[in-house]
């Protein structure tokens, strides 16, 4: 796989989509602050998949948090959006004065050890803006990303580091998937927080 440069006034990929890596856009040990109350602080629960209909529970755990409760399946599973704790909110600014658009949704990963990844997908579930942006932040471990062109399987990946950020947007989710593949050499957490743009029409929780 080839590795692409770090510069984030180009488009990363080479055809059919749009994804800039930002680099660390937050200092240090504001990371390293952020990423310990994210450990404590965030509602982790393992993640869940049904596959071929039996009920799958990864090690990976995950969190869903937005303005409202949002109802967002994937994986045949819906999960309601828990609301925003003041951490989760300083860190969707920073996100926003960079991607320059308003985020109103955050899906949280947290992976224990390199072991521990995602397939390949595209985020193209329906209640999601289409073609909107959807913005990445790493804490802790760094982790390759890698990108796979559907039709052409054209790949590219990237090393993010810690308190970067990574964009997708445009068509990027119709031609391209990703992933974060599994390795041996890692042996730190990782959590990611993808910040999303839920469509003013998407489902939510009736209490």
């Amino acid at each position: 796989m080839e590795l692409f440069a770090i510069d984030s006034q180009q488009n990363q990929l080479p055809y059919d989509g749009c994804a800039y890596y930002y680099g660390p856009i937050i200092d240090p040990r504001a990371t390293t602050s952020y990423y310990d109350i994210l450990r404590s602080e965030i509602d982790w629960k393992n993640d869940e998949a049904i596959i071929f209909g039996k009920r799958i529970i990864t090690k990976r755990k995950v969190a869903w948090y937005g303005d409202v409760p949002y109802a967002y399946t994937y994986s045949k599973v819906t999960k309601y959006a828990l609301p925003w704790t003041p951490t989760l909110e300083a860190i969707k600014v920073l996100a926003e004065e960079k991607a320059k658009v308003k985020f109103n949704s955050c899906l949280l990963n947290l992976y224990h050890t390199g072991t521990e990844g995602m397939a390949w997908h595209s985020d193209g579930e329906k209640e999601l803006v289409k073609h909107g942006v959807i913005a990445s932040m790493s804490f802790g471990a760094e982790r390759k990303f890698a990108f796979k062109h559907i039709r052409t399987k054209e790949a590219v990946s990237i090393f993010l580091q810690s308190g970067s950020l990574l964009t997708m947007q445009d068509q990027t989710q119709d031609h391209w998937q990703h992933r974060l593949p599994p390795t041996k050499k890692v042996i730190t957490p990782r959590i990611n927080l993808t910040f999303r743009q839920m469509r003013a029409q998407a489902p939510v929780l009736n209490n």
